[in-house]
């Protein structure tokens, strides 16, 4: 097949990956589906904007987008089967909502919709061999776009849509999701393939696309503290016990919540991974003495924590790691998550909890897990435990005890240069605070950098869709000081990106006016030299260059 696919920070040569299997370790011909896939919810999104223009909206079909999207997120699902399905599927929800547009547009018109429509909300596959032509041909991918500029920012858009997609599910499956947020993304992917649109017009979309990216990761930090409470200072331990353990990875608390719940009293320990450390932060799951800890660090060292873990392991979103044959049988994936030969449990059924029995009777038979580390860190500072601290802090701004804020959040992933934000943290003036949240902060949340009268130097928010709360975080402190611009606070932006969901999060603090972002390890592939130009002039983006001279710049307010 091929593949051509540049959605994460480890694009090939920071141009694409375009071998038979992509740096992530997607095949070509998985990549081929996945874009077949894309293709389909751009024409279920064809039919389903201008239904909902007519007033119908189907909220499980609108659902199926949502989830659609987070599955292609870098890391997500391997498995072509679910790949295959998902068109099969979509193609039937496609034409359910065009047949119900067409019905209520000659009711509402008197006439029958005759509007150009593209190829993407026309076609229907007879069969797998039709589906499997349409991937050989790369039906639905990027080379398909002859204009690089608009190729670049249809990019954009679309990766930022992966990332509402994330935050939008994990909101929903704790009852909280808008229509307004689901109605944008079919907006949006409409808007991708409708040839009319101009540079202007797609720059304008990535703008509103950040807009409903701040939108969605406020619904989703409501639905987190309203399930769950607040966040608060927590210490947690990155030790082990002397007894079986599971290990669980990814961003859903409810999943956590459900496999809390049914190894109470097991004798199973539980464990988090990676973006799951931030629910020890929680209240609510600081009851349950299941709960132990945090084991490991960053997704990409899967490939020797999950082997020396010992126990199952739990993926409920991304990132998944393609597992070593050593442990391929006590990986579990649950959600969007799937690769081919481990083994997936069901979603839940409508009031009950998610099944997972077979993982918890692995575990009883499994060693405890080999100990890697000892001691704790401390993180919990989301807005509200932060703005709860405000008055201290903003005491050390005005009395210079604290000289500036850093933020430093996004993504952690293999790429060597990555050391330039541990190395960072490191240099960093002793009167300078980090403020992070998401996988990044595995580079630093180690390190003994001390406090600043009494707060910490590492101020940990916790997932990357906290990301959210650290803009909370600084839109306070500029009416605090009486500010008319985000910018002329003591803050600077160092952001690391692997994936989508940073895509998300780079859109929404351009929307929120944030200018200066540094962002590394390297520039997004997909931004094409013009586009690139048009976010440095307007907004100042720039890549990170050496650590001292990045630094001193920083310090300056530059």
């Amino acid at each position: 097949m091929g593949m051509f696919c540049h959605q994460c920070q480890e694009a090939m040569k920071n141009t694409g990956c375009n071998m038979m299997r992509g740096v992530c370790g997607k095949a070509d011909h998985t990549a081929s589906y996945q874009d077949l896939f894309i293709w389909t919810l751009k024409g279920i999104s064809f039919w389903g904007k201008r239904a909902l223009e007519l007033g119908f909206y189907d909220e499980k079909k609108a659902l199926f987008i949502i989830k659609g999207l987070f599955a292609t997120i870098t890391n997500a699902n391997f498995d072509d089967h679910d790949f295959i399905k998902w068109i099969k599927e979509g193609v039937e929800i496609r034409e359910s909502i065009k047949s119900k547009f067409i019905t209520l547009y000659k009711e509402k018109y008197g006439k029958e919709f005759t509007a150009a429509i593209p190829e993407a909300a026309a076609w229907i596959p007879a069969g797998d061999d039709d589906l499997k032509k349409m991937a050989d041909l790369g039906k639905g991918g990027w080379l398909e776009i002859a204009h690089e500029d608009i190729r670049s920012l249809r990019a954009i858009v679309l990766y930022g849509l992966k990332g509402i997609a994330a935050y939008a599910e994990h909101a929903y499956v704790l009852n909280k999701h808008s229509k307004e947020i689901f109605g944008f993304v079919m907006e949006a992917l409409d808007a991708i393939i409708d040839d009319t649109k101009s540079g202007d017009d797609l720059v304008a979309l990535a703008l509103k696309t950040g807009k409903f990216g701040v939108d969605t990761m406020a619904l989703l930090d409501a639905a987190n503290t309203e399930a769950y409470g607040h966040p608060e200072i927590t210490s947690v331990n990155i030790g082990v016990r002397n007894r079986p353990g599971i290990l669980i990875s990814g961003h859903d608390l409810h999943d956590l919540h459900d496999l809390l719940e049914q190894t109470k009293g097991t004798g199973i320990d539980v464990y988090t991974h990676s973006e799951m450390l931030p629910a020890h932060y929680y209240p609510f799951f600081k009851k349950y003495d299941n709960l132990v800890g945090n084991y490991g660090s960053s997704w990409w060292h899967q490939d020797k924590e999950f082997d020396s873990f010992n126990g199952p392991v739990l993926l409920t979103s991304n990132c998944l790691v393609p597992p070593k044959e050593s442990y391929k049988n006590r990986v579990f994936t649950t959600g969007v998550v799937g690769f081919e030969g481990l083994t997936h449990i069901a979603e839940r059924e409508t009031g009950k909890m998610k099944d997972f029995s077979a993982i918890i009777e692995m575990a009883k038979k499994c060693q405890p897990p080999k100990e890697l580390e000892t001691g704790s860190i401390v993180g919990g500072f989301a807005h509200n435990q932060v703005l709860a601290l405000a008055d201290k802090v903003v005491d050390a701004v005005k009395s210079g005890a604290i000289k500036r804020f850093m933020v430093m959040a996004g993504c952690d992933a293999r790429h060597p240069s990555r050391e330039y934000f541990t190395n960072v943290a490191k240099a960093l003036p002793k009167d300078t605070v980090i403020l992070t949240a998401g996988c990044a902060k595995y580079r630093y949340n180690k390190l003994d950098l001390g406090d600043i009268g009494g707060i910490p130097r590492v101020l940990d928010a916790g997932q990357c869709n906290d990301s959210y709360s650290l803009a909370v975080i600084a839109l306070k402190l500029k009416e605090v000081f009486g500010l008319d611009d985000i910018n002329k606070l003591p803050l600077s932006f160092d952001i690391g990106w692997y994936e989508q969901k940073a895509v998300l999060v780079l859109l929404a603090l351009l929307h929120l006016g944030v200018k200066g972002i540094r962002l590394g390890p390297t520039l997004p592939a997909f931004l094409s030299p013009n586009v690139a130009k048009v976010l440095v002039e307007n907004f100042d983006i720039k890549g990170t260059t050496t650590v001292e001279e990045d630094i001193a710049l920083m310090m300056q307010g530059k």
